[in-house]
């Protein structure tokens, strides 16, 4: 393998650990990281955006193994650990089932530069409307989750079927809007990655088995596992600046990096169409 496409595969891997758990959308810096570096061709480069996303996922899985294997072992009992999975599954199914059968329109119509854009701009108010807001949380603790507030949490999710929008943005903050704290809302989002981005990337996986190569196996190693360490590292520092910060800051990114997109799209700088 060449070390130049080592070095654009730990890119890669970084930009998807870093970006996938942050209100801030993964899907347009892959793009552009990817197009900036002539990464792969069109089809393949998917693949792999694909798959590195369970790289992230696993970085989940790892920080809270103990409360994920607890629970499902006391599944079968009335208590937190039920409810965290009925809860899951609760959040989930609304954006997976509205994503099923909107898959080709998502992928035909709304991956436009400008649509990317938009979802990285009006986010980005959103997440500045509900900060302004008198914000008094009524739950500091996931746990204590209700099965109303999971499903509208779930609804909210499916806001980010619109590219650019962000999955962690949008149940984070709609997590805050139904009065949840910054860090319950936001372990919840990580929490609920688990199902839907498991989901989205064996589907997708699925679909293009026919790309899957035994010769991409090393590159698409080197991603997962960059993926996974930059996941785990940006996960828990997150919840560290969340105790004491807002989301502004990731509001105003959003929106200058929306308008980066528009300006390189407007201009044809980046090949955003890929």
């Amino acid at each position: 393998m060449e070390l130049i496409i080592i070095i654009k595969a730990i890119v890669m891997g970084l930009v998807e650990g870093v970006t996938e758990l942050l209100p801030i959308s993964s899907t347009g810096h892959l793009i552009l990281a990817g197009e900036l570096m002539n990464f792969m061709d069109k089809d393949k480069r998917v693949v792999f955006e694909v798959f590195i996303q369970m790289g992230a996922l696993m970085a989940i899985v790892w920080e809270y193994r103990s409360k994920i294997f607890g629970s499902l072992f006391a599944i079968g009992h009335p208590g937190a650990g039920r409810n965290l999975y009925l809860n899951l599954m609760i959040g989930f199914l609304p954006a997976a089932i509205l994503g099923f059968i909107l898959s080709d329109f998502i992928t035909e119509v709304l991956f436009s530069p400008y649509v990317v854009a938009g979802g990285f701009i009006v986010g980005g108010f959103i997440i500045i409307w509900v900060e302004k807001r008198a914000y008094a949380p009524t739950l500091d603790d996931m746990d204590k989750v209700t099965y109303s507030t999971a499903l509208k949490i779930g609804l909210c999710q499916c806001l980010a079927l619109i590219p650019g929008t962000s999955r962690s943005g949008s149940t984070i903050i709609g997590g805050m809007f139904f009065g949840m704290s910054r860090t319950a809302a936001t372990e919840f989002s990580f929490f609920l990655a688990l199902p839907m981005i498991s989901a989205a990337s064996l589907y997708s996986l699925f679909k293009a088995r026919d790309l899957l190569v035994m010769e991409d196996v090393g590159v698409l190693a080197i991603g997962f596992i960059t993926s996974f360490i930059s996941a785990f590292i940006v996960m828990r520092a997150l919840l560290r600046f969340i105790s004491n910060h807002t989301f502004m800051a990731f509001a105003w990114y959003r929106i200058v990096f929306g308008l980066l997109i528009a300006a390189t799209a407007y201009t044809g700088v980046i090949n955003w169409a890929a």
